[in-house]
C-alpha cells in the first residue's frame, strides 16, 4: 500500500509517497511513470494540497441501502450523479466557507472517493479495477436549503459547486479493497457517521463501470460515492474529519 500527496514546498508544487511524517519525493506523472528522486522532505515542512487535480468530481446521490430507507426513497435502478465544480476543491487543512450569498443550512457528507488512474470509456464491472488509482476520503459540502429553493428546477450543483465545498485528501491510498473499508465523520471530535462502504448499492468497481458507459473518466478524476445516515448541518468554528483506516483522516474547520 502507498499513499500519495501533493504539497507545495520553496514555491514548487511536487508528489510523492508520504512514509509516517516524511514524503518521498517524485517525478514525471503521477498516473503513468513516476520515479522517485532520492529526495526526502519533512511533511511538517510542506503545505498539503488535494492530493491530485480531477478534470471532474462526480458525486452520488441515493447510493446506500440505509439512507435510502431512512428517507424512505426507492433505490435507484442506475447511478444518480452531478458534478462538483472545480473550484469547489480544497486542500485538507484548508477551511470551508459559507457563501456570502447564502445564510442557511450548510452540511457534511463523508464519503469514500474513487480516484481514476487509466482512461476509460465503457469498461466492465470486472475490468474496472484496472482503471483504479486509488482512494481518498471527501466531504461533499451541500448548501442545503439551495436544492429546492426554486420549485421548477432542483439545484444540485449550485448547492454542492460554491468555493471550498469539494475538500478531499488528505491522501490517495493505493492497493486497497474498497469492500472492506468503513467511512466515519466527526464533528468536533464528536462521530456522527459511520458506515460500511459494502452497504452501498453500486459498490466502488461498478460505480467506474457505469459511470465510464455515460462520460468518458479521465486520469485524476475523482467518484465520490455518495453518503449514508449521519449527515449533519455545521456550525461556524466547527472542525470535521472524514476518517477511513488505510487512507487516513481529513479535516477541514468551517467558517
Amino acid at each position: 500500500m502507498s499513499h500519495w500527496v501533493r504539497y507545495q514546498a520553496d514555491g514548487h508544487i511536487g508528489f510523492g509517497t508520504l512514509e509516517g511524517d516524511t514524503i518521498a519525493e517524485h517525478e514525471g506523472d503521477l498516473f503513468a511513470s513516476s520515479r522517485p528522486t532520492g529526495r526526502r522532505l519533512s511533511l511538517a515542512a510542506v503545505k498539503l494540497l488535494p492530493p491530485c487535480v480531477p478534470g471532474k468530481m462526480v458525486a452520488l446521490w441515493n447510493n446506500f441501502h440505509a439512507l435510502a430507507a431512512k428517507l424512505k426513497v426507492p433505490e435507484p435502478p442506475e447511478p444518480l450523479y452531478l458534478l462538483k465544480a472545480n473550484n469547489s476543491f480544497l486542500a485538507p487543512g484548508e477551511t470551508i466557507r459559507s457563501p456570502r450569498t447564502y445564510g442557511g443550512k450548510v452540511v457534511f457528507e463523508g464519503e469514500l472517493g474513487i480516484v481514476i488512474g487509466k482512461r476509460v470509456s465503457g469498461c466492465s464491472e470486472e475490468e474496472a479495477p484496472r482503471y483504479i488509482f486509488g482512494y481518498t476520503c471527501v466531504n461533499d459540502v451541500t448548501a442545503a436549503e439551495i436544492i429546492q429553493k426554486d420549485p421548477t428546477f432542483p439545484q444540485w450543483v449550485r448547492a454542492k459547486g460554491y468555493d471550498t465545498f469539494g475538500p478531499f485528501g488528505p491522501v490517495i491510498a493505493t492497493d486497497l479493497d474498497p469492500y472492506r473499508l468503513t467511512v466515519r465523520t466527526l464533528l468536533d471530535g464528536e462521530e456522527r457517521q459511520n458506515y460500511p462502504v459494502s452497504d452501498m448499492i453500486f459498490g466502488p468497481y461498478r460505480l467506474v463501470a457505469l459511470i465510464s458507459r455515460d462520460m468518458t473518466l479521465e486520469p485524476g478524476d475523482v467518484i465520490a460515492c455518495g453518503t449514508s445516515v449521519g449527515v449533519g448541518s455545521m456550525k461556524p468554528g466547527n472542525t470535521v474529519e472524514v476518517a477511513i483506516e488505510g487512507i487516513g483522516t481529513l479535516t477541514n474547520r468551517f467558517e
